[in-house]
């Protein structure tokens, strides 16, 4: 399963969350967000017909080490904890995260792991 991770500003409308994940280039199985965030990212995913994932801590370690997303949220990069997170026991990211045009959103996608 690939999951889109997302991180955003609350600032961040439907069209940067639509622009992160086709930065990301991919189709997702699901979406995920952190549990706060969630109801701002369930008009994408219900837009998607897709799942949509609440993250609870504990956060995995990130690719990514953005300043701003530590002080705020106590991970490098909230996208990419998000994916690797919803993704289940094994995920790896399958790049970096990605910016929308705006830099309103980033979007991560992770593949779960394979037993």
């Amino acid at each position: 399963m690939i999951v889109a991770g997302f991180g955003f500003s609350s600032r961040a409308t439907m069209a940067s969350l639509q622009g992160a994940l086709a930065a990301a280039g991919g189709m997702p199985d699901a979406l995920a967000t952190l549990a706060d965030k969630a109801p701002a990212l369930a008009p994408l995913a219900h837009a998607l017909n897709l799942p949509l994932i609440a993250v609870e801590e504990p956060l995995p370690p990130t690719l990514t080490q953005s300043e701003r997303s530590r002080d705020a949220r106590g991970t490098g990069s909230v996208a990419e904890t998000c994916a690797l997170a919803a993704a289940g026991p094994g995920a790896y990211l399958l790049g970096p995260r990605a910016v929308s045009p705006d830099r309103l959103a980033t979007c991560a996608l992770a593949e779960g792991g394979h037993a």
